[in-house]
């Protein structure tokens, strides 16, 4: 990607953030960096650093195949040590608590896939739009072998119900618009991706007209809300799944473009 066209594109006007996820070679695949960009926007935005006076933020994803389709997977080829996926965990958690603890509302404009990291991402946004061509999930029983940490459990049933998280990790099959729409993911779905970005913008600019203090009150109000329950303790599950060899095996069967051979160890 050249020095003018970065991988996280973030361009405001009459503060409204239009946040594009700009891999489109790679179905915008998700490098740290790129994590961490967009987590620094949400942490600035509506705050008294923010210079741009951001009201509100929309994330979509260059071109016409992805919103996001997760992690780049070569990001876990350095993975050496059980607690790499430890760090990595928390990074992704510290990431997604800087999008719902915005200041200002977050819009995901969902169109192709969104899957993964993708997926974590939308559910993250305070509102979620879609077009006729979203599908999402979560395969990673298919494609890595390693596991989501238990805060994204709960962000995905408490959006989706258990029962469709669970069916989306067992089978690793993608759910489409309408099913999106039935199970309240999102709460509209457009045509096409040009319709659905008029939308999105539409969205942003009725917010942006809205009293911020109840805006920050009711997000962080939702947010404490689905928090209210302690999470359990999860860092086993994380070791053993991305300390063993089935997850190595996932990283490079995916790189190397085979379907892998899973072991169970």
């Amino acid at each position: 990607m050249s020095a003018d066209k970065p991988e996280l594109l973030v361009d405001v006007k009459d503060g409204i953030a239009l946040v594009t996820l700009n891999r489109p070679q790679a179905r915008n695949a998700l490098t740290f960096k790129m994590y961490e960009d967009l987590a620094a926007l949400c942490s600035r935005a509506g705050g008294v650093s923010d210079t741009d006076h951001v009201k509100a933020i929309i994330i979509f994803g260059a071109g016409k195949k992805s919103f996001a389709a997760g992690t780049d997977i070569s990001q876990f080829t350095a993975f050496t040590k059980t607690k790499d996926g430890l760090e990595y965990e928390e990074k992704v958690e510290s990431v997604i608590n800087q999008i719902e603890t915005c200041k200002v509302p977050v819009i995901a404009a969902l169109h192709g896939a969104v899957t993964g990291g993708g997926l974590m991402i939308a559910s993250a946004a305070h509102v979620r739009i879609a077009s006729s061509a979203a599908i999402a999930g979560m395969p990673i029983a298919r494609t890595l072998g390693n596991c989501l940490a238990v805060s994204n459990l709960r962000r995905l049933t408490a959006l989706l119900g258990e029962s469709r998280v669970s069916h989306m990790i067992l089978t690793a099959e993608l759910l489409d618009a309408d099913a999106l729409f039935v199970s309240g993911f999102v709460h509209e779905i457009l045509l096409d991706q040009d319709k659905l970005m008029t939308r999105a913008i539409q969205i942003a600019e009725r917010m942006k007209h809205m009293a911020p203090l109840t805006i920050q009150a009711s997000l962080e109000g939702l947010r404490r809300l689905r928090q209210a329950a302690p999470l359990p303790d999860d860092h086993d599950l994380i070791e053993r799944s991305y300390g063993s060899a089935d997850f190595a095996e996932g990283v490079n069967a995916f790189l190397e473009k085979r379907k892998p051979n899973w072991q169970g160890r």
